[in-house]
């Protein structure tokens, strides 16, 4: 019993060196993978990103935003990474935050413009 053991083991090893482009194989397969997570993850994500910034860079006074937290506001005061955003009707709730808590962004005449063209 363990001569056919064994010899199995011999076998299926002598099977696995005689293929000579085994090793460049798993080389394909492998940079295959990582060219798949590139084109597929990293790259959309990167270009999201580049999108987010550009609209956070164009932000300015008076623009209506959407927060991460579904407030909607008037942009009040713009500094480097925060804002100050004002909430309601009411002119006291006024409240800084970071940039990046910002998901879209308004201009006051990108409104109007789109009322008017339906």
């Amino acid at each position: 019993m363990e001569v056919i053991m064994y010899s199995g083991i011999l076998l299926s090893a002598a099977e696995g060196s005689s293929n000579p482009y085994g090793g460049i194989i798993m080389v394909v397969y492998v940079v295959l993978i990582i060219g798949f997570l590139y084109f597929f993850m990293l790259r959309p994500q990167k270009n999201e990103q580049k999108k987010k910034t550009a609209m956070l860079s164009s932000l300015e006074v008076g623009d209506s935003v959407l927060t991460t937290a579904g407030f909607y506001g008037v942009v009040i005061d713009v500094s480097d990474d925060t804002v100050i955003v004002e909430f309601g009707n009411n002119k006291n709730c006024r409240i800084p935050m970071q940039k990046s808590a910002i998901v879209q962004i308004e201009k006051p005449g990108q409104a109007t413009t789109e009322e008017s063209s339906k």
